[in-house]
């Protein structure tokens, strides 16, 4: 072993203890790899930052952004509802179908997605056939998990294997190389599920059935909000027309929260209410700088008296030609939740006026409750405590932009509100439709690879108005590319002091002389034991060039053990913290550590005998 070898080999493994104790952030550890390597002299400052310039990160960043599409569309969401729609009452064909369907989408979208997506209407369709989630989440999980082998853009490993393939100068795998294996592993999960797995499933009821959050129709009702809701129209000689909205007092003098803005064309006659012309009508969320005009429509909440004085003062005409009802603050843009003040918050002791709560998070506070107190509390004079509720009324990626400051809000209710389409743009699903089937079909057929034709469909959907550039820069997982990135050269550090070669003859000296196909099973048990504690792209960073030298060692054609490296990858399985989407399930299907012991340890051991035999006849190994 050279210096440079054991300066390597330390690295690597005080990265991998850091990555399984999680004493530092695994995207922090990813970052520390590459300017260990950089200034220890094992890489030069190219190699070291060329991950950030590679074709698979690149390509995962604008799929994230063409996922992100296809869930604010409500895209996702529709294909979701009719799946389970056709799913019926009988448990096996419940859980045939939510597998089938879940690892489809997770084939070209993100898991993760697909599982927070997927994880309120499962629950609430085991609910309604008295079915507890935990006979159903595990399984999804692992589907979503499976879904992964099904593309070439199903997961990251699938690309980094890929891009193995092509750096070593052989054919890259195609779109579908990934399928017949990755559709022979799904039946096989389907059925282990349905059947004698489904014997191990526990049945166990969630622990705190009050956990339930109240969803944002339920809570326009308990807040009684349409008795406080009402519309006034801005007269023409009202002192407000052309006045900014912050400049009006509608808040500081008449104690009114003005929810949103109802503007319409000029050329109409003034009795003709906005909301009915002839779809020229607009609705805006109230900004301090929007400046008021004559026939606007102030949909504005507080006590009748104010906006009776209101009225009077400012001469603005109620309307009230129809009441205020649900769909006119709760929609796929706009709604409202309830928000949590966390204990250790800078803001407690302080009030909403203070620190300028709308025009900073861009939200209307609609009401504050205290809890174990009946009183009415001011908006705009009640200095905040920990443990108040407010009820927050605005655009949805506004309140959970919320969930980012994690030092002072908890926001309720995300599963709820996504269950009502919130965050989507429905008109705009059948373009994000379009660009979807089109990117996959240009790298399908190899008329594009994949980094031209993902970027190409990332910026088609920005162009259109899938979503926004911020709401596109939003989806993007960056965590997860500077761990890619920041790992990459890691793969790089190992052969070229010479690391893989070495490890590879450790392969090649012991089970290379039992033949092949134990060598395939070596890489597959690495990978997979690795998976279970590392992130699925961590794993396939470090063993795809151990795969690529071995099978160039053995005489052997790489293909079926970078396959079987990235199918491995895909099987976190038998722990909670081996995915995200394993983690997203435990708390609603009140999961123990040894349930996922106990049925992803024989779906693993299933895995490994169909890719034994599969792969091998698949990819010839000679």
């Amino acid at each position: 072993m050279t210096p440079d070898m054991w300066i390597t080999l330390i690295i690597l493994v005080a990265a991998l203890i850091l990555f399984i104790t999680e004493i530092v952030r695994i995207d922090v550890v990813a970052v520390g790899v590459m300017i260990a390597l950089m200034v220890t002299g094992i890489l030069t400052i190219e190699e070291g930052l060329a991950g950030f310039s590679n074709k698979a990160v690149i390509s995962i960043a604008a799929l994230f952004i063409v996922g992100g599409a296809v869930f604010q569309t409500g895209l996702a969401g529709v294909l979701a509802s009719r799946i389970l729609r056709i799913a019926g009452g009988d448990l096996r064909r419940l859980l045939g179908v939510l597998m089938v369907s879940t690892a489809l989408m997770s084939a070209f979208i993100s898991s993760t997605g697909v599982v927070a997506l997927m994880l309120p209407p499962v629950i609430s369709l085991g609910r309604r056939l008295s079915v507890p989630a935990s006979r159903l989440l595990i399984p999804m999980a692992y589907s979503a998990l499976m879904g992964g082998a099904l593309t070439l853009i199903g997961t990251p490993p699938n690309l980094l294997v890929s891009e193995t393939l092509r750096e070593a100068g052989y054919a890259p795998f195609e779109f579908f190389s990934f399928t017949p294996i990755g559709l022979l592993l799904l039946i096989v999960s389907v059925v282990y599920l349905i059947g004698i797995g489904r014997y191990w499933l526990p049945e166990r009821k969630q622990e705190s059935p009050a956990q339930s959050v109240a969803t944002p129709g339920q809570l326009f009702t308990l807040y009684e909000l349409p008795g406080s809701l009402f519309r006034l129209r801005v007269q023409d000689d009202s002192p407000l027309v052309g006045q900014a909205l912050g400049e009006s007092g509608l808040r500081q003098d008449h104690n009114l929260n003005v929810v949103s803005i109802i503007s319409g064309t000029r050329d109409e006659p003034s009795w003709v209410a906005p909301w009915q012309r002839n779809g020229h009508a607009s609705r805006q969320m109230p900004r301090s700088d929007t400046r008021l005009q004559t026939n606007d429509v102030l949909l504005v909440q507080g006590k009748a008296e104010d906006v009776g004085r209101a009225s009077g003062a400012l001469k603005l005409a109620i309307v009230a030609a129809e009441p205020v009802v649900e769909d006119d603050i709760i929609t796929n843009e706009v709604g409202i939740a309830e928000v949590l003040l966390r204990p250790r918050s800078p803001l407690i002791g302080k009030t909403l006026s203070e620190i300028q709560f709308g025009t900073t998070y861009r939200l209307t506070v609609m009401e504050i409750r205290r809890p174990g107190s009946d009183a009415v509390l001011s908006v705009k004079d009640t200095p905040i405590k920990f443990g108040d509720v407010l009820l927050v009324q605005g655009e949805w990626k506004h309140i959970f932009n919320l969930k980012k400051l994690r030092q002072d809000f908890i926001v309720m209710g995300e599963p709820e509100a996504l269950e009502i389409g919130a965050f989507t743009q429905p008109r705009k699903a059948p373009i994000a439709l379009l660009l979807l089937v089109g990117m996959v079909l240009l790298v399908a057929f190899n008329v594009l690879d994949l980094a031209p034709a993902s970027l190409i469909a990332a910026l088609g959907l920005v162009i259109t108005g899938c979503l926004t550039i911020d709401d596109a820069y939003d989806t993007i997982d960056l965590r997860s590319l500077v761990l890619m990135a920041g790992m990459l050269p890691m793969g790089v550090a190992l052969q070229k002091v010479g690391l893989v070669d070495l490890f590879a003859g450790g392969f090649i000296n012991t089970l290379g002389q039992l033949g092949l196909v134990p060598v395939l099973a070596g890489l597959f048990l690495l990978t997979v034991t690795l998976t279970q504690v590392l992130s699925n792209t961590a794993t396939t960073v470090l063993i795809a060039p151990l795969a690529l030298a071995t099978a160039e060692g053995l005489g052997a054609q790489p293909q079926a053990f970078l396959m079987a490296v990235a199918v491995a990858s895909s099987m976190a399985f038998a722990t909670p913290l081996a995915s995200p989407v394993n983690t997203l399930v435990i708390g609603a299907g009140n999961y123990k550590f040894m349930d996922y012991v106990r049925v992803g340890v024989p779906l693993i051991v299933l895995g490994l005998i169909v890719s034994l035999l599969v792969l091998p006849w698949l990819f010839p190994l000679t």
